[in-house]
């Protein structure tokens, strides 16, 4: 059994691709510091795939720890680095401590790289590295714009740090440029759980819905789109987690064509915001109580993928559509209040 380490695997899409890693027969070790996600979620994988990961909690922008791991773990095969802060509006209110962890954490893992003779990273990219696109959809040779946050700032930089690095070294690396993960895993026993106010759309969405959040915040009604509201490609958190298990066997399976490649991770479709609550209130039958605001700093207006490279390259597609991602989220959402009851 191939062993792939998972930083941030405790996290909502490092859980999801832990448990489509074990059910390919992958031996997951995690390391997470618990920052943003809780230790019960090692429960909730065990129940689901019958196997509990091995787990080590420390935060990886601690270099004598981080080295500490890699000396002890010098199997493994491939990392898929997925632990860093992730929220837009909190980076533009505080980018140093989105610097720092999202930088050096990457750093010190690419040291343990190296030192230790570990050959494959699969990192954890955004499609906000393309800033906001004057030509859409699009595609990985789009042009890298200024980002329009420190996040996107601190994912730009990152894959110049893995670019870099790779010149220097025989490591190989798959970045992956993610658009918006939403939704849930079908036994509903792992899903997106921010600590505190979320950040993101879907968890906002639902948590207004189940009674814990008074009413939901829709950033922006004058944008240029079709409904005024910002648009973007919403992509099944299962679906971008079978991608990266897809990433790792082409690695390991030694079928990557060059030591850097890149792939789009989303549908190709772009949804608004307005569309999004639209499918959330069809498929479950909640109605939303939701007030349209100014637009929030660090946002753009409208991406969507083109995903021809990632669907014919990796022979990878995203399977499932927005009115599943919606409904999968909100039976996430009941199962956490049915197990706060009980």
């Amino acid at each position: 059994m191939n062993k792939i380490l998972v930083t941030g695997g405790t996290g909502y899409i490092g859980s999801h691709t832990v448990v489509e890693l074990q059910q390919k027969g992958y031996d997951v070790i995690i390391v997470d510091n618990l920052s943003n996600s809780q230790i019960e979620v090692l429960d909730n994988i065990t129940a689901i795939t019958g196997i509990k990961p091995q787990f080590e909690q420390f935060d990886l922008t601690d270099a004598p720890k981080t080295a500490d791991f890699f000396f002890r773990h010098n199997d493994i095969k491939a990392i898929i680095h997925f632990a860093a802060f992730k929220a837009v509006g909190e980076s533009v209110d505080k980018p140093l401590m989105y610097y720092r962890n999202n930088l050096v954490s990457l750093m010190n893992i690419l040291q343990g790289m190296s030192y230790n003779n570990i050959p494959n990273i699969v990192f954890s990219s955004s499609c906000t590295v393309y800033g906001q696109p004057e030509q859409l959809p699009v595609s990985e040779n789009s042009p890298i714009l200024p980002a329009m946050s420190p996040y996107g700032n601190t994912k730009q930089i990152a894959e110049e740090i893995i670019r870099d690095t790779l010149n220097s070294t025989k490591l190989n690396a798959t970045l992956l440029r993610y658009f918006n993960p939403i939704g849930a895993h079908e036994s509903a026993l792992i899903g997106e759980l921010p600590l505190g106010v979320p950040n993101n759309l879907m968890p906002f969405i639902t948590q207004t819905a189940i009674g814990i959040r008074q009413q939901l915040k829709v950033f922006g009604g004058d944008y240029p789109t079709r409904d005024g509201t910002a648009i973007r490609d919403y992509i099944h958190v299962v679906d971008l987690a079978k991608a990266h298990v897809v990433a790792v066997d082409r690695m390991l399976n030694k079928k990557s064509k060059k030591n850097l490649e890149i792939f789009n991770l989303g549908t190709g479709n772009g949804y608004s915001v307005l569309e999004v609550i639209n499918s959330f209130e069809k498929t479950t039958g909640q109605k939303l109580n939701y007030i349209v605001v100014e637009r929030r700093p660090g946002d753009i207006t409208e991406i969507w993928a083109d995903t021809e490279f990632a669907n014919n390259e990796l022979g990878w597609k995203a399977e499932q559509g927005v009115d599943e991602m919606t409904l999968s989220a909100w039976k996430w959402e009941l199962a956490l209040e049915a197990r706060k009851r009980s």
